[in-house]
């Protein structure tokens, strides 16, 4: 005789619920609650002195004021593109240096105790604030710094170069030191998840190392690749203290403009702008995470 089915009891449900509600908590914390909040005050009016909690798109309006009405781009595009700008040059930079790192260090470096000192090599720089990072660049590439005495020094110039401190070059290279690492990690892990028999085969089938390498290596590593794009270019997106610091404040950016409007105490405008940037980084994302499954890679 078979046994009888046991009766699902209510406990059986509710048991993952429990599981689930301290992660939920923290997410509605730390998430939910302090965006709701944003989008709260965005919709509010303010004054010169006071916030006015009303129901106003105003702000989402005088955002984009002065958009449409001319031949050139508003001061509001001008900013998300210069801010669109930085996040794909920064991104195409860190993809290719992560991704060279990455493949040196898992198919190039037999040694398992070698590559993890390497790995452990390249977080050094993590070891410190991003502040003391930017800051160090200042002595190396200002007008009398290392790199332009060392120009002159050589005669490859007659005088300082000026464009190497407080300019979009310096901009650019501070987010590459600060976030090629973002780059690095989750591609490192996918390269040592792949069977290398998968490139003997390869190799045995006739097939160059170049052929490897965008055949096999690369479609293999798509989700590391699609995971470091998301923290590169959401993280650029958003920052403003790379840019305030090595821009020299002449550099505009999204993240900056919500500084600046928050530090005038317009937070409606600031909110306003701060929920517009947060729903172009979404479908920035959305559009990514379309591309690979990043739950096999996580």
């Amino acid at each position: 005789m078979h046994a009888a089915p046991e009766a699902p009891t209510a406990g059986r449900h509710i048991g993952p619920l429990w599981q689930a509600l301290p992660m939920w908590a923290v997410f509605a914390l730390f998430f939910l609650i302090p965006l709701g909040l944003i989008v709260m005050v965005s919709l509010w009016d303010f004054n010169e002195y006071e916030l006015i909690p009303d129901f106003t798109f105003q702000q989402y309006v005088s955002v984009f004021e002065g958009c449409g009405r001319s031949d050139e781009l508003c001061v509001t595009l001008k900013t998300y593109f210069s801010t669109f700008w930085f996040s794909a040059l920064v991104w195409a930079i860190t993809l290719v240096l992560g991704f060279a790192v990455a493949y040196f260090l898992a198919f190039h470096v037999r040694s398992a105790s070698l590559q993890t000192a390497l790995f452990v090599l390249c977080t050094i720089p993590f070891w410190t604030s991003n502040v003391i990072r930017m800051i160090a660049w200042v002595p190396l590439l200002g007008r009398n710094g290392l790199v332009n005495q060392t120009l002159v020094g050589l005669g490859w110039v007659d005088e300082p170069v000026e464009w190497l401190l407080f300019s979009e070059f310096s901009v650019v290279l501070a987010f590459v030191h600060l976030y090629t690492m973002f780059m690095i990690v989750p591609i490192f892990n996918s390269m040592m998840r792949i069977d290398r028999r998968l490139l003997e085969a390869a190799a045995d089938s006739g097939a160059s190392a170049w052929q490897t390498l965008w055949h096999v290596i690369v479609p293999l590593c798509r989700s590391g690749i699609i995971i470091g794009s998301i923290f590169v270019i959401t993280i650029v997106m958003g920052d403003f203290v790379t840019i305030g610091v090595m821009g020299g404040q002449q550099i505009a950016s999204v993240g900056k403009m919500i500084q600046v409007q928050a530090n005038y105490l317009q937070f409606p405008l600031a909110a306003a702008n701060a929920v517009i940037l947060l729903s172009v980084v979404l479908m920035i994302i959305w559009a990514l995470t379309r591309m690979v499954d990043i739950r096999k890679e996580l």
